[in-house]
């Protein structure tokens, strides 16, 4: 069993079936010609999540019948997995939805009609160009991570040839404005804080340069700017696909299904022709189209207005997921989890983020109306992190936690502290925040060292608390007025807060010793 074989003559889609596939009932050729006369969306981004969720919903429609086109997937910055993970599979690949009952799903997509490499080296830049002049193009969508949307003074100055992904974008838009300023949305799906204004703001940053530098009229500022031309809405986005992983693999291997190989390239890129994924996901948009939209709705998609999408956003990443990561990934670095499924069978752990979720967090929600942050939560404790086959690590979402911090917690006490809430009932926060301390010493509950994961502040916050000791209680903690007086890290200064002293008790408890880190999760969490 083969992707390729799917479009052979010869293909037994019943062989297929019979082993839990789900295979595509539409006609792939017919799909693909007619994308190519009349394309009407270009994603950016070969990564794996683009394959198990926008991809997939389409193809979802595709196979019910209410839709007539493909989307075509542009590679902005690792050219092989074009070449490894698309092309050789005529484009097709698996989608292995892990379920948290065990079960598995199995579905070919097929929706994609082209991959292309966006760069002036390659013959596709050329037929992007094409494609960016027709007609019925409605929308350009993103998943390139949050850094895909930089941009810097040496790029800018290289005028149209620019190598960063929204130079590459800008000049292609600028294709589209000189075959007749015809409209165009740009819809970042990026799981990055009001993600449209970043990749508006990249998308500018060189149309006002190109235009400065005489390179573009600036009839094309006038139109980006148009939004009956032009929007940038925003997006929230949730679903994990992390690596291929080996047991899929094996469970692939048991079924005969041949292309389930891994494919690191030069860049470090993971992927492979399968591409596994949690059963949940989120794809919540600004309802602001300027030439209509591929029916993403009919897959699960919500549109509505970019407040909603704002609320749900907040709800997220400062009450309802995020923060419960975080907690979990400290605590579990230094109580030696290697694994967030197995952290869930910890009745401390369970126990700490869901009061940090539903006692602490929860009163400063906004309920964005289109999803229930009750509901979202237990989807979260329930389905989503005791997931058996969800390899995802404490130490992967323990990396850059200084930035994460400031989102995650600081905002929370910001609005306790703006509509004067009762403090009194911030108990496991304030031990989240403890925990940092304890986790910056890279000594986990034994008192065996282990590596904090990558953080760009990481070793000036180490430095901060190299003078403290285990098992040492009279000792100087003057250093940890350093740490917990920057607003940079945790939102606010916690002191001013007040939320200082008693962070810093917590953190005292954490340092007593071995053993220290489990008897003052225990104490707090069931005190509460």
């Amino acid at each position: 069993m083969k992707l390729t074989d799917i479009l052979s003559d010869s293909f037994n889609a019943a062989e297929w079936e019979a082993k839990g596939y789900q295979v595509p009932r539409f006609d792939i050729r017919a799909v693909r010609e007619k994308t190519a006369r009349e394309p009407v969306w270009v994603h950016f981004g070969c990564g794996n999540i683009f394959r198990a969720f926008p991809a997939a919903i389409l193809n979802d429609a595709l196979n019910a019948g209410i839709y007539d086109r493909g989307v075509i997937v542009a590679g902005t910055f690792d050219f092989e997995v074009v070449d490894k993970a698309y092309k050789p599979y005529d484009n097709l690949s698996l989608c292995v939805t892990l379920c948290s009952d065990g079960s598995i799903r199995k579905s070919v997509i097929a929706s994609v009609t082209e991959a292309l490499k966006a760069d002036a080296q390659f013959p596709d830049w050329e037929r992007l160009k094409t494609i960016f002049r027709q007609p019925s193009l409605q929308m350009i969508s993103f998943t390139i991570t949050e850094k895909g949307y930089r941009f810097n003074e040496a790029d800018l100055a290289r005028g149209l040839n620019a190598d960063l992904a929204m130079g590459k974008v800008t000049a292609l838009l600028l294709e589209r404005y000189r075959a007749g300023q015809l409209p165009l949305t740009l819809q970042s799906m990026d799981n990055c804080s009001h993600n449209g204004d970043r990749l508006k703001a990249g998308v500018f940053a060189y149309a006002e340069r190109w235009v400065a530098d005489g390179l573009a009229p600036k009839g094309f500022l006038d139109y980006l700017n148009d939004e009956g031309s032009i929007t940038f809405p925003w997006s929230m986005i949730d679903k994990i696909t992390p690596r291929p992983h080996q047991q899929v693999k094996a469970l692939l291997e048991a079924d005969g299904f041949e292309d389930n190989h891994y494919i690191e390239t030069e860049k470090h890129s993971f992927t492979a022709p399968f591409v596994n994924a949690e059963e949940v996901q989120y794809l919540v948009m600004e309802d602001h189209y300027t030439n209509g939209h591929p029916p993403l709705d009919w897959g699960g998609a919500l549109y509505t207005t970019r407040e909603t999408v704002d609320k749900v956003e907040t709800m997220k990443v400062s009450t309802c997921l995020n923060p419960l990561h975080t907690a979990m990934a400290l605590y579990g670095c230094m109580l030696e989890y290697t694994l967030i499924s197995a952290e869930m069978k910890d009745e401390d752990i369970r126990a700490f983020i869901q009061k940090i979720g539903y006692m602490e967090a929860m009163p400063v929600v906004v309920d964005p109306g289109i999803l229930n942050p009750y509901e979202f939560i237990g989807t979260v404790l329930n389905k989503r992190l005791p997931n058996p086959f969800m390899p995802d690590a404490p130490q992967r979402i323990a990396m850059d936690t200084s930035q994460k911090l400031p989102v995650r917690f600081g905002e929370t006490l910001k609005k306790y502290l703006a509509r004067g809430l009762d403090k009194s009932n911030l108990v496991l926060i304030p031990l989240v925040l403890a925990g940092y301390a304890r986790y910056l010493k890279g000594l986990d509950d034994h008192g065996e060292p282990f590596s904090p994961s990558p953080d760009p502040l990481l070793e000036e916050l180490q430095t901060l608390v190299a003078p403290l000791e285990l098992g040492k209680p009279q000792q100087d903690w003057s250093c940890l007025k350093k740490l917990y007086s920057r607003a940079d890290i945790f939102g606010v200064n916690l002191y001013e807060a007040g939320l200082g002293e008693q962070v810093e008790g917590m953190v005292k408890e954490l340092y007593e010793g071995p053993g220290a880190v489990r008897r003052t999760l225990h104490k707090y969490v069931w005190a509460r």
